[in-house]
């Protein structure tokens, strides 16, 4: 345990009481260590923060809520506690594979992304915390679905990346086995998505298992998380080239 952090006052505090709390509700039990690692890890980013675009969000309450929480909400759908491997595609600054891994040690997770500073970034946080479930790698979704070791290797996928969902399963489906799930981080308008993505989810082998409302309809949060079966392997000529997928949608 890091002894720099074990009497840091933020751990005390009503926001991050509150985020424990909240945690607790996704059947999640957070143990001192976690806590802290929770704490250096937005302390690291913060820090490379400057250097490189990783986040917008800085304010303590807001990082705790909208990363840290919303990345965990997984946990309210699926076990976690047992050896599965999930891919977390377009990571970026690793939500939500990272904070997954701090409080999961036996999910196996491989965090993709296509720019290398943010990789970087991720192989020092996961080096830092002691991550061994964890593994970072550049590449484009489009062609790490193309690697042999990667498509149609996972139990779970995730992505909290801001694309609609039809090119989003374009990307991410490839990813995920057969019995696998696929669960696309959405906001707004999920209903609406998921109605005009029908077709190329079909085509991609996918369908629709449930669309999960993480909030209460009153919580000024809005967060649904939308878990799309593997029934079928995808065509192999998906994913198609990169920067296909956005132009010209299934």
């Amino acid at each position: 345990m890091d002894n720099n952090y074990i009497n840091d006052p933020r751990l005390k505090s009503p926001e991050f009481v509150s985020f424990i709390q909240e945690a607790e509700s996704f059947h999640i039990s957070l143990t001192e260590e976690q806590k802290i690692k929770f704490l250096r890890y937005m302390d690291q980013m913060l820090d490379w923060n400057q250097k490189i675009n990783l986040t917008a969000i800085t304010d303590f309450q807001d990082f705790l809520t909208l990363h840290f929480l919303d990345s965990l909400a997984l946990a309210k759908y699926e076990n976690l506690a047992q050896k599965i491997k999930l891919a977390d595609i377009g990571t970026g600054a690793g939500f939500p594979g990272i904070p997954l891994a701090i409080v999961f040690p036996d999910l196996q997770i491989l965090l993709l992304d296509s720019l290398n500073k943010r990789v970087n970034f991720l192989n020092e946080v996961i080096s830092s915390l002691k991550l061994n479930n964890c593994t970072a790698v550049q590449y484009r979704a489009e062609d790490g679905a193309r690697k042999a070791e990667y498509r149609e290797q996972f139990d779970l996928v995730t992505s909290r990346a801001v694309a609609s969902l039809s090119p989003l399963c374009e990307y991410c489906l490839p990813y995920a086995k057969v019995g696998g799930r696929f669960y696309a981080y959405k906001s707004l308008k999920t209903e609406e998505e998921c109605s005009n993505s029908s077709n190329a989810i079909q085509i991609l082998g996918g369908k629709i298992q449930h669309i999960y409302s993480v909030y209460p309809k009153n919580s000024e949060r809005k967060r649904t998380l939308v878990c799309i079966e593997k029934i079928k392997q995808t065509p192999n000529k998906y994913p198609r080239k990169a920067g296909t997928p956005v132009k010209k949608p299934l």
